[in-house]
């Protein structure tokens, strides 16, 4: 692919929706596809940039700031960006999609939906039971907020999509602003992660 154009595709939603193993699956594909690519992970990101901050609505604040920064950068130099976090509240996200525009390169939100009662079940490590049980305090989607995006550009439904089904809608939606070209044998090289429940992975 020449003359890439730098792109940030934002992944949010709740623990374990499935936001990294969709992001694996789409990196594979972008990668084939010879997309310059980088994975944002906000796990990895408190790790390495915010080390130290807990979970008060500042410091999430701060932390999804410094994830929307970087990929800012990166969009902006020609680079595609996927962020996998949860990124719980709505303005901290629209400021970062303003700011993004604002330096000319595309923001794609996408909303990976999955309802309480299929992340409990898929939790092997039974944190969601215990924040129902009111023994986690500040878990989000339960004690803690979360808002919904009003008008994210994808919804995948991880309760009753594919993992596959899932990433050609969002590879569409990238093709479709001009983000990514258009395969001559669409969507035949993603692949399905190994899963445990329902096609998904519990990420």
């Amino acid at each position: 692919m020449s003359a890439q154009k730098g792109f940030t595709l934002w992944m949010t939603g709740l623990s374990g929706a499935g936001k990294t193993t969709l992001t694996n699956a789409l990196v594979k594909e972008l990668h084939e596809r010879g997309v310059s690519i980088e994975v944002l992970d906000g796990d990895e990101v408190r790790t390495n940039l915010s080390k130290g901050l807990g979970f008060s609505k500042e410091d999430r604040d701060t932390n999804v700031r410094r994830i929307g920064y970087v990929s800012r950068l990166l969009s902006r130099n020609g680079v595609g960006v996927i962020t996998a976090a949860i990124s719980p509240y709505r303005s901290i996200r629209d400021e970062i999609r303003k700011a993004t525009e604002a330096d000319g390169a595309a923001f794609v939100e996408v909303y990976v939906k999955c309802p309480i009662t299929v992340l409990a079940e898929r939790d092997v490590k039974g944190l969601y039971k215990k924040a129902l049980a009111g023994e986690i305090k500040e878990f989000t989607g339960v004690s803690d907020p979360y808002e919904e995006p009003l008008a994210p550009a994808v919804i995948v439904y991880t309760d009753r999509e594919t993992v596959s089904q899932s990433a050609r809608r969002i590879l569409r939606e990238l093709e479709q602003r001009g983000l990514l070209n258009t395969p001559v044998m669409p969507y035949q090289r993603v692949a399905e992660p190994k899963s445990t429940t329902g096609g998904w992975a519990i990420v």
